[in-house]
């Protein structure tokens, strides 16, 4: 029975159930601002090709 009473591993699963959580929100942030950057450059590229070319 003390197998079921030792916390020896209790700190190394906290730690990996931290960065698993760490690693989605990272992921979620690049996925959303990703979107954002890209509208962005999308949006500027738009706005060159109006400018007429210098001669």
């Amino acid at each position: 029975m003390t197998f079921l009473k030792d916390e020896n591993g209790q700190g190394m699963v906290e730690y990996g159930l931290i960065l698993g959580l760490i690693a989605v929100v990272a992921i979620a942030l690049i996925v959303v601002v990703g979107k954002r950057v890209k509208g962005s450059f999308q949006s500027a590229n738009e706005n060159m090709s109006d400018v007429p070319a210098a001669d």
